[in-house]
């Protein structure tokens, strides 16, 4: 049976090389992603500042390196969806790049420990809710996703449960779960552990 962190798990681990400082998680380093369906990169590109001419074969594991030496983005596709890493996942953003018809998923963390996924369609924020914190949600229809999590769990217990406890660990594992079961794609093999491509920022 796997962890109920491992999709946290591994997204740290492909992130963070041993050169990094052993405290570093993904709140301290601060993460983001998003992902987005009904475009195509030669759309994107210009929203991005991606310069195409630069695309070259990556693992999300290069990431960090090649962003701190040129400001690489991570752009990865899989089935319908683009997703782009790092890249701003805020309502706004989310709203804007998905005028038009286009969908999309924003997952981010930040080092004040604040967590959240938006989903936008069309414009328009369909939900948004903290994983950690997931009674609180907003939206045009909050509960949009529920039919998606079915096992998953959320909401972060009290410093008095002991047992059976949900951790920030787990809530962004089942945040990311989420994300698959909604793109219909394989977080770990179609996303983290793939080869898709490092793109450089236009000059």
């Amino acid at each position: 049976m796997q962890s109920p962190t491992y999709l946290h798990d591994l997204l740290a681990s492909t992130l963070f090389t041993e050169g990094l400082d052993g405290d570093m998680d993904l709140w301290a380093l601060g993460f983001s992603a998003i992902w987005i369906k009904g475009t195509d990169l030669d759309t994107l590109a210009p929203i991005y500042q991606l310069d195409l001419s630069t695309r070259t074969p990556c693992h999300l594991s290069e990431i960090l390196d090649r962003n701190i030496d040129d400001e690489s983005l991570w752009v990865a596709e899989a089935g319908d969806w683009i997703s782009i890493v790092p890249a701003t996942a805020d309502r706004d953003h989310l709203l804007s790049i998905t005028a038009g018809g286009r969908e999309a998923l924003g997952l981010s963390m930040d080092i004040s420990n604040r967590d959240y996924l938006h989903y936008a369609r069309d414009g328009r924020l369909v939900t948004s809710f903290s994983p950690s914190q997931p009674e609180l949600r907003f939206g045009d229809d909050p509960y949009a996703l529920d039919h998606l999590m079915d096992g998953l769990r959320f909401q972060i217990s009290a410093d008095d449960v002991f047992d059976d406890r949900v951790d920030r660990e787990e809530s962004v594992s089942s945040a990311l779960a989420l994300i698959g079961r909604f793109t219909g794609t394989g977080i770990a093999a179609d996303w983290f552990e793939a080869q898709h491509s490092c793109i450089r920022p236009t000059s």
